[in-house]
């Protein structure tokens, strides 16, 4: 009876009733101790319902029964093919949809249905992957947001690669703990491209220097990643590298004269294809021929051969070919060795190994950003001994100011 009489008012009322009195419709229907026939009446009266013309009328209830696993089924998969202000509701909150509805709903297109979607909480990995492939950067971003998705790497990848060169994704991205160390060097490949493309394209600097120095600044990153990341990252990572075409000898020449051997040697195995226990042995056996054979095994230019060999042989005579130990810092193997460059450099320079032009050039670009990070250094290291020395001297005035008083 109750829901004849609301099928006959719901012709004549406006929408604003309409709404409120759906919605409570659909709460009777959740919570209400029905009859069979009352219960079979009222969920035809909500079917009828996704028929409204008025959008308040079918975001009232969505909203109704958006949370409940007991509402009925043919309901929501009405709601959750509507426009996206109607949909939203279930897609973000309705139990009843299933991973194969959400996805299907991911492909259809909409911005705000993807919204949706990724903001749901325990988002499934195929579900999230759906996301990664096809969704906008608005909810791509959602996405990497939500600490309830599970993202496999692959994702992840996905998501570098279709908008890794937008500032807010990378950000997002970064501050993720699960983030492994490949894809982490891929947000700093696709930020040199943005910055390279960025500075030519307002003629601040030449096509070919800004690929330069940003090419450049990404090595440098990249290193910074390697010896910063777990030990067991370091081989996806020269994968990575190498698979990307970022594994050259300029990248691994400035791993080596940074103290990051574990890069270098890593880097050498998979160039080579030897075990990395062999390539350690050859790379700690003083004989040049030993190295020189390996160099030659990676494929790596015969060019710069004297560089890696004097870089391993100063490395060796200052006791830097051995772990980084607790005490040498964040910078331990990050920051080119000024000394090691300067020998290297020195060598390199003397005329006795053919034309090393290219190489003298790379060599003097590392030695004064050697010499740039060890003024950083220092200077920072004056001004703290300064602060030091200032709060020393506050404490004093004022343990003698009060004596005074």
């Amino acid at each position: 009876m109750i829901v004849r009489r609301f099928l006959q008012w719901v012709r004549t009322a406006g929408a604003a009733e309409r709404a409120e009195a759906t919605a409570a419709l659909a709460r009777a229907y959740l919570y209400s101790d029905l009859s069979p026939d009352d219960r079979a009446a009222t969920e035809g009266a909500l079917i009828m319902s996704l028929d409204d013309p008025s959008p308040l009328v079918r975001i009232a209830l969505a909203r109704a029964l958006a949370f409940s696993e007991d509402a009925p089924l043919v309901v929501i998969l009405g709601l959750a093919g509507d426009q996206a202000e109607v949909a939203g509701w279930v897609l973000q909150h309705s139990p009843l949809m299933v991973d194969g509805d959400l996805i299907d709903a991911a492909a259809a297109g909409d911005t705000g249905m993807q919204l949706a979607i990724a903001n749901r909480g325990g988002l499934a990995p195929a579900v999230s992957a759906a996301i990664a492939e096809v969704g906008a950067p608005e909810a791509c971003l959602v996405l990497v947001e939500n600490p309830s998705a599970e993202l496999a790497p692959l994702s992840l990848d996905r998501i570098v690669e279709r908008f890794g060169h937008l500032a807010a994704i990378r950000e997002a991205l970064l501050t993720r703990d699960d983030l492994p160390a490949p894809t982490r060097q891929s947000l700093v490949a696709k930020l040199s491209e943005t910055l390279a493309g960025f500075v030519t394209a307002r003629e601040w600097l030449e096509a070919e220097r800004a690929e330069r120095v940003t090419r450049e600044a990404c090595e440098k990153a990249t290193v910074t990643l390697a010896a910063n990341s777990p030990r067991g990252e370091v081989q996806p990572l020269i994968e990575h590298l190498r698979e990307s075409g970022q594994l050259n000898a300029g990248l691994i020449l400035r791993a080596l004269l940074s103290g990051n051997v574990a890069l270098f040697e890593h880097a050498l195995a998979d160039l080579s294809g030897l075990p990395l226990t062999r390539v350690s042995a050859l790379v700690h056996d003083r004989r040049s021929a030993s190295l020189r054979a390996l160099y030659e095994r990676a494929g790596l230019p015969a060019s710069t051969y004297a560089a890696f060999h004097e870089a391993v042989e100063a490395m060796n005579d200052v006791g830097a070919m051995g772990p980084i130990g607790p005490m040498e810092g964040q910078d331990g193997a990050v920051r080119l060795r000024r000394r090691v460059v300067e020998r290297v450099l020195a060598r390199c320079a003397d005329g006795s190994i053919g034309d090393v032009e290219p190489l003298l050039t790379l060599l003097r670009r590392f030695a004064a950003e050697a010499a740039r990070e060890e003024a950083r250094a220092f200077c920072a290291e004056l001004v703290a001994d300064d602060a030091i020395v200032y709060d020393d001297t506050d404490a004093e005035l004022s343990h003698d100011e009060r004596a005074a008083a």
